[in-house]
């Protein structure tokens, strides 16, 4: 028997100074039964990082075809190809082949081992951006996770801050390959 996603409901309520947004959305995210919480949170945060109507969670881990998340145009093209964590480089060529821009958020401590192995691999892939959220800042935003959220997403000059209500964190991003 097939295991079934675990569903999170998050209200997410953002103020992007940064990019003049300002909005609340209301989020469901199907956890994948091998994805972990960490995981979830850094799909919230690059959901917060990226927010538009257009911009929709996908299958994810459920079809290895889909990315994270994607934003598509009136016509169904890919503007944008958001991924999670830290995909091979072919996976990565794929992704920046369909789509207009395509960005990674990698969360783990092993970030930089695994982006020094792939980076000349993908130099031909010139719309290719890789971001990595710190390991403190990934650990503090699993602690959040919960099946019911209510976030707050304050970003102003480059920094995030996210926050529950009772706890707050700051993640600043580091760029390891410049962001399209």
């Amino acid at each position: 028997m097939a295991l079934k996603a675990t569903i999170y409901k998050a209200d997410l309520s953002i103020a992007d100074m940064d990019r003049n947004y300002y909005g609340d959305h209301a989020l469901t995210i199907a956890r994948h039964p091998s994805e972990t919480e960490e995981r979830v949170m850094i799909r919230v945060l690059a959901f917060a990082l990226h927010a538009d109507p257009a911009l929709a969670f996908t299958k994810d881990l459920f079809d290895v075809e889909e990315p994270a998340m994607w934003q598509k145009d009136l016509t169904g093209a890919i503007d944008l190809w958001l991924e999670v964590g830290q995909p091979d480089e072919k996976r990565l060529l794929k992704a920046a082949g369909r789509s207009e821009r395509v960005l990674v958020y990698s969360y783990s401590a092993t970030s930089d081992i695994w982006f020094k192995g792939i980076a000349n691999k993908i130099e031909r892939a010139r719309n290719v951006g890789v971001v990595n959220i710190p390991n403190e800042a990934s650990v503090q935003l699993e602690k959040m996770a919960k099946r019911n959220m209510q976030l707050q997403c304050t970003i102003q000059d480059g920094q995030v801050w996210l926050t529950d209500g009772v706890d707050t964190v700051l993640v600043e991003r580091q760029t390891l390959r410049g962001a399209p």
